[in-house]
């Protein structure tokens, strides 16, 4: 069996005609968390959206574990193992939390691309204890925290084997963001996920995941250890500093 989770070989792609990536390749092993960075418009969200099958592929391919997805439907996907947590967060409003749980729920896939944990409502509940706590109420009358919540037990709920995350502080209050990034800890270190996150908080990502891309035009620019970057402002303003021209 292979150990990458996830790999993306010569991808190009975009909406109809228009191409936002273009030869992007990426392997992710099983059980490694990465964080991508990048200015706004450079394809980070591109990225996770092709993955999930949400745009027009022109070239390339893209396997999850052995499976190629390439061309698969995006209800396979998910069925074959990824989990999406979308920048909008994308909650049923007129759903209850515990409705828009339960309608995510799946077993666990024969092929074996779900995480080391097993998700089901009470292991959500035990995970994020305020949505049990307002379990009740629906989509529209959580706080934007408490949807972030929810967009991600929802993800849960499809026990996916890579969840792939975008922009889950974007909004937030810095003390739930400080919340947020303790939970994604915990996800990393207690449930074997392997986790892609896209996020513009370059102090939460690169804390989040010891490998980190850099993107910019629609291609990868940087590929390497977080604490890098970390430890090297110049070079994180560079490269974080290189102008992009289409769109996210």
């Amino acid at each position: 069996m292979s150990d990458s989770a996830l790999r993306i070989k010569d991808v190009h792609a975009g909406y109809g005609e228009t191409m936002v990536l273009e030869a992007v390749d990426l392997d992710v092993a099983r059980g490694e968390s990465i964080s991508i960075l990048g200015r706004n418009g450079v394809g980070k969200s591109t990225l996770l959206e092709t993955v999930m099958g949400h745009t027009n592929l022109h070239r390339g391919a893209m396997f999850l574990g052995e499976r190629d997805i390439t061309r698969e439907k995006v209800h396979l996907r998910v069925l074959a193992g990824l989990g999406y947590v979308p920048q909008e967060r994308e909650v049923f409003p007129s759903l209850s939390v515990e409705e828009n749980l339960l309608v995510a729920a799946r077993n666990v896939p024969p092929d074996g691309h779900a995480s080391a944990q097993t998700w089901s409502l009470s292991a959500v509940y035990d995970f994020f204890p305020q949505l049990h706590n307002r379990r009740s109420n629906r989509g529209n009358q959580l706080s934007g925290g408490e949807q972030q919540m929810l967009a991600i037990g929802r993800a849960l709920m499809g026990n996916p084997g890579v969840l792939l995350m975008d922009e889950p502080s974007e909004g937030l209050a810095p003390v739930i963001v400080d919340e947020l990034s303790a939970g994604l800890a915990r996800l990393r270190d207690e449930t074997g996920l392997t986790i892609l996150l896209v996020e513009q908080n370059s102090r939460l990502a690169l804390a989040f995941a010891e490998r980190c891309i850099i993107m910019s035009r629609g291609r990868i620019i940087h590929d390497g250890p977080s604490k890098a970057l970390r430890d090297d402002e110049a070079a994180m303003s560079r490269l974080l500093g290189v102008e992009g021209h289409h769109g996210e």
